[in-house]
């Protein structure tokens, strides 16, 4: 981080002097205080702690200063504000600023991790590239992200989330992007915004913090044309847009397929037809920022993924587990049943599906998952087990269409939680030539059961 105190302070508007340790360097910027290092400054949140109480610790494991809310000794550097929080924010985007780095945002309900994950790959061919680690794409993520980014970057790829409206627009305002992506507009934090329509509000935010020469690509989805920006560059992706995959060829363990844009096809190593979509949106954003073709295509051609996203492992006794258990809407499960009904099934071998919870839907949640039936195919699957609450009139009418034996149900509620006896059953259904698929919410602990497989 190529910040003094001085500068620092004044990006921000101290309220105290601090022309004494004008120039004091900073290292790094840590809100946890067990993280400082020697040179770094301190930012204290307010949590289920106040950060303020680590400020004496933060200065013992060697912070340069601090933030503060509150007045401190003349002897403590330290950058006196109103609150630290906006203060973190609005230096995050003085530096960017500074800096002059290239900002790629990407949000949307499905697809913006590992799209972000595939335009920094990109990117990274060809130029000094940075991306959001992890899932930091909050209010306090995004900017910890820009203050962490080395200091020869020179393109940033920032993941945004949002869970209420505002979020987005207030890390587009902060982040002025130069490219802005939306990957697809589903049900996510339905239980927040009340209607598929305010989420499309919500993502299409991600325009505000843009100048008339920023490009905006999104989904050629109706529900985002009353939010589209007038004053922007705008591609839109899907069949018959401006971009789009031809000859898709899905495979158990990847993809290959073309673009109406590069001469060359692609080969992903992931499943799943609507990756393609999201390389197909990387390598447009690789297009734009003049990455040549050979670049794009061989990035693509070995990218790593953020862990806990749809990938194939092994379970201990054989048999393929398709693992999708970090999160889960209407719109990934369909998905991704989908994509599992088309994969070839082992030769000797069932397929079976393990379906969990889909959290924060809102009231019409049982419903949602109800409407799943359609995406259930009894002459496809052959086992179906049902892990939940709002997922139980689901698993009652899927027991009305497969063969008697074939579907299970296994309560999780604040009163009965089944896990081991869904447990037991998994050991006694799977064999070693079978495929499984795991799906839900990642409070439903399915990786737990992706552990279990793997190791029994």
């Amino acid at each position: 981080m190529k910040l003094s105190l001085y500068e620092a302070a004044k990006a921000v508007g101290a309220k105290n002097d601090v022309t004494h340790f004008e120039d004091l360097a900073l290292h790094q910027i840590e809100f946890d205080s067990r993280k400082i290092a020697q040179g770094d400054l301190f930012l204290p949140l307010k949590g289920a702690r106040d950060g303020h109480d680590f400020i004496d610790m933060a200065f013992a494991n060697g912070a340069a200063a601090v933030f503060s809310e509150k007045e401190l000794a003349d002897t403590k550097p330290h950058i006196l504000v109103d609150d630290c929080l906006k203060a973190f924010q609005d230096l995050a985007q003085y530096y960017l600023e500074k800096m002059r780095v290239d900002v790629i945002t990407v949000t949307g309900s499905n697809g913006k991790t590992t799209t972000k994950d595939m335009i920094a790959d990109i990117l990274a061919s060809t130029y000094k590239t940075y991306k959001t680690q992890g899932n930091y794409n909050n209010e306090i993520g995004l900017p910890y992200t820009v203050l962490h980014m080395p200091d020869d970057t020179e393109k940033i790829v920032l993941e945004m989330g949002q869970d209420h409206l505002g979020d987005i627009a207030l890390l587009s305002n902060l982040a002025h992007p130069h490219i802005a992506v939306v990957t697809l507009i589903g049900e996510a934090h339905l239980e927040f915004f009340g209607s598929r329509e305010k989420i499309a509000q919500g993502k299409m935010q991600i325009t505000q913090g843009m100048d008339g020469h920023g490009i905006l690509i999104a989904p050629a989805d109706k529900i985002i044309n009353q939010f589209l920006p007038d004053n922007q560059k705008i591609i839109r992706f899907g069949s018959d847009a401006d971009i789009y995959v031809t000859e898709l060829e899905e495979h158990k363990d990847f993809l290959t397929f073309g673009t109406n844009f590069l001469e060359q096809r692609i080969t992903l190593p992931v499943t799943g037809k609507y990756n393609a979509a999201n390389a197909m949106i990387a390598a447009y954003v690789g297009k734009l920022l003049n990455v040549p073709e050979k670049k794009i295509v061989a990035a693509l051609s070995e990218l790593q993924l953020t862990r806990n996203r749809t990938e194939w492992k092994k379970a201990a006794n054989g048999a393929d587990i398709l693992s999708d258990v970090y999160n889960a809407n209407p719109t990934a499960m369909r998905l991704i049943l989908e994509t599992f009904s088309a994969i070839p099934s082992n030769e000797g071998g069932k397929k079976i599906a393990l379906l969990a919870d889909m959290k924060e839907l809102g009231s019409d949640s049982v419903q949602m998952h109800t409407n799943l039936i359609t995406s259930l195919n009894p002459d496809v699957l052959d086992t179906v087990i049902f892990y939940g609450a709002d997922i139980a009139d689901l698993a009652q009418l899927a027991s009305q269409i497969f063969p008697l034996g074939k579907v299970y149900y296994f309560k999780k509620t604040t009163d009965q939680d089944q896990f081991e006896e869904l447990l037991k059953r998994l050991k006694e259904t799977l064999q070693p030539k079978d495929q499984i698929l795991l799906k839900g919410s990642n409070s439903m602990n399915l990786g737990k059961v992706v552990e279990f497989l793997e190791a029994d």
